[in-house]
Parts: C-alpha cells; sequence; structure tokens
C-alpha cells in the first residue's frame, strides 16, 4: 500500500543531493525503489558508473509511532557500527542531517548486489535455503558482539534510553500502547491489560546484562542474496537498520524466523552457535517467554503503524484482524 511517510524528490532535488554529497558529480540514471513503506529509495547511476541508493526521511513534522523519531540517523549509525563488525551491510557513501535541501534526513548508501530473500526463497532447494538462514543467523551472532552504552532506542530524548533492558522494554511496550490509545487502534485487548501481561514477566529481563546491538527487522526481505543457479544462495547484504535498538540478542529471532516457531528452524539455532560459540541461545523456558515479550512487541508495531502511514481499506482491515489474532495467541502464553 501507499505510504503517506515516502517523501518524494523531483529530478532538481535529486540534483542537489549528489552536488552536496560527491561535488560536481553527474547523474547517468536514475528510479523510485518500491520495496520500502517508510523511507523513499532510489537507485541513482553516477556518470562515472558508480550505483548508489538515496533514502530520504519522511518529514519531521509528520506524526509518527513515539519510536520512530530520527530513523535514519539510527541506520546510519548501525550501518557503520555493523561494517566494523564484518556484517555484510550497506556502506555510508554520504548521510545529510541538517535539512536544509530537502527538508528531511536523507543518505546515500552503496548498492547491494543480489535480490531480496523474500523474492527468490521459493526457488531454493531446501539445504540451500536452510544454508542461506544459517549463515544469516552466523551475521546476527557478529552483530551481537557490539555493545552500546546503554538499553533501547538511541534517539533524541527517548524514553527508552535506560541503564537497565528491564527499565528499556518497559518503556518501548508503554510506547506503542501509548500510540495505539493515541491513534484508537483497535487490539486483541485493552492496553492496560497487555501492559499488564507483558510486565507480569519482566524479571526475565534481568537475565539480560549487555546491551547488545541488534536489528529487530531482519525478514527475507531485509536480507539481500545471491543464487548460485544449484538451488542455494550467498547472503549479500543486510539493509533498513533504522528499527536498531540495544537489548536482548534472543529478540532478533523474532524477525529471523518471522511468523514462524524458531524451534521450528534449526538452521538459524545452529547458524547462531557456530558464530556465538558459548553465547549461543537455548531454547529454555526463560528465553521462549521472552520471545513471547518481542513478538508480542512486534506484532502491536506491525498492528499500530498503518494509521499513521495511512494504510486503509479491506486488505488492510483482514491484514489487523489476522495480526490481532496472532497476538492474542502470544498473549495467551504470557
Amino acid at each position: 500500500m501507499e505510504s503517506l511517510t515516502r517523501r518524494r524528490i523531483t529530478e532538481d532535488e535529486l540534483r542537489a543531493l549528489v552536488r552536496h554529497g560527491f561535488g560536481g558529480t553527474r547523474i547517468s540514471r536514475w528510479h523510485e525503489l518500491t520495496g520500502g513503506t517508510f523511507n523513499a529509495a532510489y537507485w541513482v547511476r553516477l556518470i562515472d558508473g558508480t550505483e548508489l541508493v538515496l533514502k530520504v526521511a519522511p518529514p519531521p513534522d509528520l506524526k509518527l509511532l513515539t519510536h520512530e523519531v530520527d530513523l535514519m540517523r539510527t541506520e546510519v549509525d548501525f550501518y557503520r557500527r555493523a561494517g566494523r563488525a564484518g556484517v555484510p551491510v550497506p556502506q555510508v557513501e554520504h548521510a545529510g542531517f541538517d535539512r536544509s535541501l530537502v527538508g528531511s534526513d536523507f543518505v546515500f548508501l552503496s548498492r547491494v548486489s543480489g535480490v531480496g530473500l523474500d523474492s527468490v526463497r521459493d526457488d531454493l532447494a531446501p539445504a540451500g535455503l536452510a544454508a542461506v538462514r544459517a549463515e544469516l543467523a552466523g551475521h546476527a551472532a557478529r552483530l551481537h558482539t557490539i555493545t552500546g552504552p546503554a538499553y533501547g532506542y538511541p534517539l533524541r530524548d527517548s524514553r527508552t534510553w535506560q541503564p537497565t533492558w528491564r527499565a528499556a522494554f518497559g518503556a518501548m511496550v508503554d510506547d506503542i500502547l501509548a500510540d495505539a490509545t493515541r491513534l484508537g487502534t483497535v487490539l486483541p485487548a485493552g492496553p492496560d491489560r497487555i501492559g499488564e501481561l507483558l510486565r507480569r514477566h519482566a524479571d526475565l529481563l534481568d537475565d539480560v546484562t549487555r546491551p547488545a546491538l541488534v536489528h529487530f527487522d531482519l525478514w527475507d526481505g531485509n536480507v539481500f542474496v545471491t543464487p548460485d543457479g544449484a538451488g542455494g544462495a550467498r547472503v549479500t547484504g543486510l539493509i533498513d537498520g533504522e528499527r536498531a535498538f540495544f537489548g536482548d540478542p534472543v529478540a532478533e529471532l523474532v524477525s529471523l524466523a518471522l511468523l514462524r516457531d524458531i524451534a521450528d528452524e534449526p538452521a538459524i539455532l545452529a547458524g547462531y552457535a557456530e558464530v556465538a560459540g558459548p553465547e549461543r541461545i537455548e531454547l529454555t523456558g526463560s528465553v521462549r517467554r521472552r520471545l513471547a515479550l518481542y513478538t508480542s512487541y512486534l506484532y502491536l508495531i506491525m498492528i499500530v503503524e498503518g494509521s499513521p502511514r495511512g494504510y486503509v481499506g479491506p486488505e488492510r482491515a483482514e491484514f489487523e484482524d489476522w495480526l490481532r489474532d496472532l497476538l492474542a495467541t502470544q498473549l495467551s502464553q504470557l
């Protein structure tokens, strides 16, 4: 669906952004990319053959979800940290945050080769897909070696930026439930009741003693791969890091196995363990309940975010009904 958050640019604006970042370099070709729903994105080829992806953030005065403040700045920081840790991510070629040219933040990234895993996974052999998921999980384990200075979303004036994971995640939940109330979002239970259920297991969050960098949006569309033509593929890049936070590595399993049970994904757990070693994730009772907390949180975001994006119509209503059922199932485990 078309999103109100996509701040499109004109060709004159694009040329101004290129001049700002790369001097007098000229543009050979460009076109809009339509895969994302939050930022506007463009493929750009410069006259010297360099291929870039330009991302333009939503207008800063647009009322979004509470945690969606300055997300492009989080994304740029994520790529720089992840790249230094050996995780395959786009390189930040130029970023602009003064909003003087187009009124929004923007970033030029190197183009990642390959295609989204979501577009080719059905063409891969079962063993090939399992190998891709194992490789992806290994990259996630490398990402989780990065330690932040605190827990939560690294956003300007964020209430979630806290000295403990329990406090940070509690603030994250409070924010999305407040957004649901503000936007009149229908949930499977009242916001107070959902908050009560999620806090019931808050003591489990004290098991998290290091704020690891978590992507939290590693669904197949944000994983680029290059198929080998023989039923397999290799991971070439992880994109769209704007949802990243510092917290519990276990939360990464939610999007790595999005809408699936991680217990049915042995390749993910094995690939993670191969890189993480003693920091591997075992599906203990505590980890299972933490997963239910983080899955519930992600489903809340997916339900609530449709309103500020302007998603309407029967297709969206059906999707939200489905998500509410999924959320109710998670809450029943709490």
